[in-house]
Order: C-alpha cells, then sequence, then structure tokens
C-alpha cells in the first residue's frame, strides 16, 4: 500500500517521529452566504460612496448612510427579517444629475373639535396634537417640527413661505426613489383609533418629480469576487437592471463556469395591477426577483429590503424549503380594498412578478417568490428556472460538489479505470471520482436537497477527456428536490 505523503520524503534517516496533516477528507465547511443592501446616503451618512463596508447593525447602518436615507431604511429593514446574516452596506452617492421629490400637505381649518393629525410618510406614523380653534397655519408648523424631529423619515418639511398653511416635503435622496414615498392620513381609520379632528381639512399632494437614479458602474466593480448571495435593489430601472444582469449571468457574469459566485439579486415594483403586468412581461432574468406592490404606505425599496431578509433567513437554513407562509417583518399591508386578488395574483406569477398574501392581523407573508425568467433564448415560455428556491440549491449543489473536488482530489494523479493502482496512493480514476460523486449525492439527498439516487448512480457519466488526458468530463443527471406549491383534492361525498 502506498500512503500519498505529499511533504515527508523518502530520504530520511534523522529518527524519529515525523507526521504531516491532511485535512482532504474532512472539509465539511459551508460559504458564508452573505447580503449586499445597495442604497444611497443622505446628508450625514460617513459612507464612502461606491466602497462597499461591513454592517454593524442597524445604527451603523444609519451612521454610514445618514438617518432617513435609502439605504439606511433598507438596512433596517433587511436587519429586522435576517438579524444574524452577514450583511454588508453598498453605498451610492445621489446623481449629480438627480432631481429629488417633493410633495405637500395643505391644511384648512381651523378645529372645531380636539383630536390627532396622524400622518404617515413612507409607512412611519407622524402625529400631532390639535386643540379646537387650532389654525391651519399653526397645524403646519407643528407638522413640519413634528417631522424635522423624526430624522428616520426619508424627508424634510419646510412650512411654505408663500402659504403658511402648507408644508412643503422633499425626499432627502434624489432620484426615482422619492417618488415611492407614500403619503396618506388616517391609515388606521377610525377602527384604529386615526380620523381627522372636526373642522380640519387636509389635501396631499403626492411625492414627484424624483429623476436619475444613481450609476452602479463603480460600486458592481469595487464588489470584485466577493460572494454575494442576496442582494439588495431600491431601483427597477432599465439601466439599474440592466447592471444587475450583467453582474451576474451565466455568460460571463457571477454563475458563468469561470467565476462561480452565484447571488440573486431582490427588489420591489410599486404599480397598479396593470401596471405590474406590463413591467414583469419585459423582465427575463433567472437571478433576479421582483416583488409587486400595490397602495402599502412602505416603499418599495423597503418592501424589497424586508423580502429579501425573510427569504434569506430561511434559503441560508435550507435553500430548497419553499419560501410560501415566511413572514415579511417591517413593512404595512395595502387596505383590504387595493388587495389583488386570486386570480390577479396568478395571473402576475406568469408575468414573472412574485406575490404575497396578508394573513390575519395584518400580517404580510411571501406567497411566491419567483425570478423574472419566462421565456428562453428562442422566445417560448421556460419554467425551468422560475422558482427562486431553484436557483439556491442549484447554488448549494455546486458548491458541495466544488467542495468534495477541490477537499478530496485537489493533487492526486489520474489514470484509466482499468489500471493497477495500490490502495491508498495518490492516484484516481474516472470510477473513483464516480464513486466520490455517487457517495456526495447521496449525502445532498439525506440533506433534501436532491432526489432519486439510485437513478442518478445509473446514469452519471465520467470519463477522461478525448483529447486532454488531464482532464475529466462529467455528466451530472441529478433531480432537485421539489417543494409542494398546491394540493388539489376533489371532495366527492356521498348522501347515502
Amino acid at each position: 500500500m502506498t500512503i500519498p505523503f505529499k511533504n515527508i520524503p523518502q530520504n530520511l534517516r534523522t529518527p524519529l517521529f515525523y507526521a504531516e496533516v491532511d485535512a482532504s477528507q474532512a472539509n465539511t465547511a459551508q460559504a458564508s452566504q452573505r447580503a449586499l443592501i445597495v442604497g444611497q446616503i443622505a446628508s450625514g451618512g460617513t459612507g464612502v460612496a461606491d466602497t462597499p463596508v461591513l454592517c454593524q447593525g442597524i445604527a451603523d447602518a444609519k451612521a454610514q448612510g445618514g438617518a432617513g436615507s435609502i439605504l439606511a431604511l433598507m438596512a433596517a429593514a433587511y436587519i429586522g427579517a435576517d438579524p444574524y446574516g452577514e450583511v454588508w452596506l453598498g453605498p451610492l452617492a445621489d446623481n449629480g444629475a438627480g432631481v429629488a421629490a417633493t410633495g405637500s400637505v395643505l391644511f384648512a381649518g381651523p378645529a372645531t373639535a380636539a383630536g390627532t393629525i396622524n400622518l404617515y410618510v413612507a409607512g412611519g406614523r407622524v402625529q400631532i396634537p390639535v386643540l379646537s380653534g387650532a389654525t391651519a397655519a399653526s397645524l403646519a408648523t407643528a407638522l413640519a417640527a413634528a417631522i424635522a424631529a423624526n430624522s428616520d423619515l426619508p424627508v424634510t418639511a419646510a412650512v411654505d413661505g408663500a402659504n403658511t398653511a402648507k408644508v412643503n416635503l422633499t425626499a432627502k435622496n434624489a432620484g426615482e426613489c422619492g417618488n415611492d414615498i407614500d403619503l396618506r392620513m388616517n391609515y388606521r381609520n377610525a377602527a384604529g383609533g386615526e380620523a381627522t379632528p372636526a373642522g380640519i381639512t387636509v389635501t396631499l399632494t403626492a411625492m414627484a418629480g424624483g429623476a436619475t437614479n444613481p450609476v452602479l458602474t463603480n460600486l458592481l466593480t469595487n464588489l470584485h469576487d466577493k460572494p454575494f448571495d442576496f442582494i439588495v435593489s431600491p431601483y427597477t430601472d432599465s439601466t439599474s437592471l440592466a447592471a444587475f444582469t450583467a453582474l451576474l449571468n451565466d455568460q460571463t457574469g457571477r454563475w458563468s463556469w469561470q467565476v462561480q459566485i452565484y447571488g440573486h439579486v431582490f427588489t420591489a415594483k410599486r404599480a397598479s395591477y396593470a401596471g405590474l403586468a406590463t413591467f414583469g412581461v419585459t423582465q427575463n432574468d433567472p437571478h433576479s426577483t421582483a416583488l409587486g406592490v400595490y397602495d402599502s404606505p412602505t416603499p418599495a425599496f423597503v418592501w424589497a429590503a424586508a423580502v429579501a431578509g425573510a427569504a434569506a433567513a430561511s434559503l441560508r437554513a435550507d435553500p430548497a424549503l419553499p419560501l410560501q407562509t415566511v413572514t415579511i417583518p417591517g413593512v404595512l399591508p395595502p387596505p383590504l380594498t387595493s388587495r389583488f386578488t386570486l386570480s390577479q395574483r396568478n395571473a402576475l406569477l406568469y408575468d414573472g412578478i412574485s406575490t404575497f398574501t396578508v394573513q390575519q392581523g395584518g400580517v404580510v407573508a411571501i406567497e411566491n417568490l419567483i425570478t423574472t425568467y419566462q421565456k428562453n433564448a428562442f422566445g417560448q415560455p421556460d419554467n425551468s428556472l422560475l422558482e427562486v428556491e431553484t436557483l439556491f440549491t442549484i447554488a448549494a449543489v455546486l458548491r458541495r460538489l466544488a467542495a468534495v473536488i477541490t477537499s478530496k482530489f485537489a493533487r492526486v494523479k489520474l489514470a484509466s479505470d482499468g489500471a493497477r493502482i495500490a490502495p491508498g496512493s495518490a492516484i484516481v480514476t474516472p470510477k473513483v471520482v464516480r464513486g466520490a460523486l455517487i457517495a456526495e449525492y447521496r449525502a445532498m439527498e439525506s440533506d433534501g436537497l436532491v432526489q432519486d439516487a439510485a437513478v442518478f448512480a445509473a446514469n452519471i457519466v465520467v470519463q477522461r477527456n478525448s483529447t486532454n488526458p488531464n482532464r475529466l468530463d462529467v455528466l451530472w443527471p441529478g433531480t432537485l428536490i421539489g417543494q409542494l406549491r398546491q394540493l388539489a383534492l376533489l371532495l366527492q361525498f356521498r348522501l347515502q
């Protein structure tokens, strides 16, 4: 038997004991599955634009991004859903050509009864007390002060110079995300104790006019080869989505054979049912997910971070376990009358748009998280890469196979099947590698990643390359584990 020493030489004459350590059979490590939160920094943020940095908690995210910045709000939502994951921040400066969205709140009065103003800004409630007789101007002054006191809101506020009953709001970050900052009164309505005091009327002008998002090129370049499995983007404009597609694509990106870093982008799109369907059919990326959101007080960029965090916590534990019913904390559901029907949600799932449901008590949960991939290169329907769980399971399988090969066969010689090889020598044949891959497949089957090990063992092919004698080619015909999505039952009852 030839023991495959790699360091201890054969010509030793000095006694006595020598040892080398071989860890090739002991590797059970798993890759760190990091998250990257991409977003803009605001005034006071210490983050360096286009330079990824490890996030050390919500307070650090607020310091890096600046209070009320897109980056800080997204990081807080993500960490709230995935408190134990490794999170990195991808700070972006506002585009120099960017325009900040604006909106306004206009009061009319005076109040004829006491009460409370309940204004929701990006899902955050701002309350001001109202005394009977309070004038519109006094309410505007109080509201501007209350908004200024809440630094986590994504807007600044100032009383209009020409109309003292009006409060002008400006997004802290320039760009299209500011248009998604929702303004509404009394979200919880009278049943939740929210009603505008008698005599007072409030007219809201929605946030609008935000334009020109940051360019992602420098930030994505500065990621280098650092893996990020969960990438959260606040942007759904075509330029930004194209940049992420290039980052992750199967030909030259992170999913390509020469890079093998993998990763997935999570976004959210706010639009009506028709708007979401129109947007969804223009997308076709197996490494991107877009959650459809309509009429929620919470901005879509916060939804994106929250759903990514909720998904990451589950996918990291088990990439094949279905995400349906996983709760999404930190977001407010649309009012009952604005929620999509079953038929609408089902249609959106055919248009590349992911869906959620609202459980009893207003708890939001994932319904089906899919990729935007819908058609193959010939424009034909293709559901092979539809489910997010499929992509994360593939990444997990590939990483385990890479660990087996690089640990056990990093420095070995290759012989053809049938060669006479001493047991334990640093020589392998295609059959030896085939056996290792079958053993790993059975282990993955036990872990619930794949199925049908007997069929796999009968069909796997491991052979020497016909032109390169130092290369093995493998056909790996595995069957991924599935997810229980639907159960259809026909209740065929009898009366007798």
